[in-house]
């Protein structure tokens, strides 16, 4: 799967995960992109985005996008917290519907 990682996330989170094609947002050039046109753009490119943002859910209107969002549910963005849900993620990544979100804690 080819995955976006939200600028929010630490960028080294990119490299735990193993047997996709991830890019860091800043990667992508579109550091600063407000959610609404990063998610347009993401779309044409990606498979799922994630993010750490809860709040994405209900500041976008996520079924119109064909990717899927995936929020991690961690105490703080930082690396240490997110580690712990990479099983889940690697688990969620494949069956994550596209234009719908689903939560990994």
């Amino acid at each position: 799967m080819r995955i976006l990682l939200d600028e929010c996330i630490d960028r080294r989170f990119a490299r735990e995960i193993e047997g996709h094609e991830v890019q860091t947002v800043p990667q992508a050039g579109w550091a600063g992109i407000k959610n609404g046109e990063l998610l347009t753009k993401a779309q044409a490119r990606f498979d799922a985005f994630v993010t750490v943002d809860r709040n994405l859910a209900f500041q976008q209107n996520i079924p119109q996008f064909t990717i899927a969002v995936i929020v991690l549910q961690a105490p703080t963005n930082r690396l240490k917290d997110l580690r712990p849900l990479l099983p889940k993620l690697l688990q969620a990544l494949p069956n994550a519907p596209k234009g719908q979100v689903s939560r990994v804690s």
